[in-house]
C-alpha cells in the first residue's frame, strides 16, 4: 500500500516551472513509439496492431486515443522529434482539434535524425533513422517543426548529441540556436545516449546555450 500511494505521488507531483510552463506533472509522454509503425517495443503487435495494419490514418486514431488518455490523467508535456516518423504531426493535429495551446500544454521536439523508414516496418537490414547534426540539417528540421508546432513548441533539443558526432564543437550550430532561442523564444535542449553522457553534459554546460537536459535513466 505504501508503495502504491508513493507511485501516485511520484505521478501527480509537479515541477513549479519547466521550460516556461507553470506547475508542469513530472511525468510527461514521450510520441517516438506513437509516431512510425516500427519501434524497439516487446509486444508492439498486442498493444497497436499488427504491421500490415499499422497504416498512417490507424496510427493517428491511435496516437490520439493515448494523448487523450494521457492528458486526461493529467500530463501537460510532450516530448516528440522529427526521426518520429509522424509523431509531431500527429501531435499538432490532436492540439488542433482538442482546442489545446502553449497555455494549456508544453511541447518538446528535437532535431538531428532523420526518419528514413518511409512508413516500413522491415526495412530489410536498412536503418530507421539516419544521424545528421549539421547546420543545414538543422535549418531544414527546425523549420519541418515550427510549420507543424508553430507557437506550442517551448524546448527544442539536439538528438542525441554526442562527443563523436561533433555538434557541441560546432560554432555555426551553436550560433544559429542561439538565434533561433532569441528569435523564437523557445528553450534550448539536448539529449544524451551512449555510455560518454556525462562527459557531454559536461561539455554541453560549458556552451552555455542549453536550458535542459533528457538523459538516459534506468531503474534497473
Amino acid at each position: 500500500a505504501m508503495a502504491a500511494s508513493s507511485d501516485a505521488a511520484a505521478a501527480t507531483a509537479k515541477l513549479p516551472v519547466f521550460v516556461g510552463f507553470p506547475d508542469v506533472p513530472q511525468l510527461g509522454l514521450g510520441l517516438a513509439a506513437l509516431g512510425r509503425p516500427g519501434y524497439i517495443n516487446l509486444g508492439r503487435d498486442g498493444d497497436i496492431a499488427p504491421a500490415e495494419e499499422r497504416s498512417v490514418e490507424a496510427m493517428r486514431a491511435r496516437a490520439h486515443e493515448v494523448l487523450d488518455a494521457a492528458y486526461e490523467a493529467g500530463v501537460r508535456y510532450f516530448d516528440c522529434a522529427r526521426s518520429y516518423g509522424r509523431a509531431e504531426e500527429f501531435l499538432a493535429d490532436w492540439l488542433r482539434k482538442r482546442g489545446l495551446g502553449s497555455e494549456d500544454v508544453a511541447v518538446g521536439s528535437k532535431w538531428g535524425y532523420r526518419y528514413t523508414a518511409d512508413w516500413r516496418v522491415d526495412t530489410g537490414g536498412e536503418p530507421h533513422e539516419v544521424k545528421d547534426h549539421s547546420l543545414s540539417h538543422f535549418l531544414s528540421q527546425k523549420a519541418e517543426t515550427l510549420a507543424l508546432l508553430g507557437d506550442n513548441l517551448r524546448l527544442y533539443q539536439i538528438h542525441s548529441a554526442t562527443q563523436a558526432s561533433g555538434v557541441l564543437g560546432d560554432k555555426d550550430v551553436l550560433d544559429a540556436l542561439r538565434d533561433f532561442k532569441d528569435k523564437h523564444g523557445v528553450r534550448l535542449g539536448l539529449s544524451l545516449s551512449g555510455v560518454e553522457q556525462g562527459d557531454t553534459l559536461r561539455k554541453a554546460i560549458a556552451c552555455d546555450v542549453f536550458d535542459a537536459v533528457q538523459a538516459t535513466y534506468n531503474l534497473l
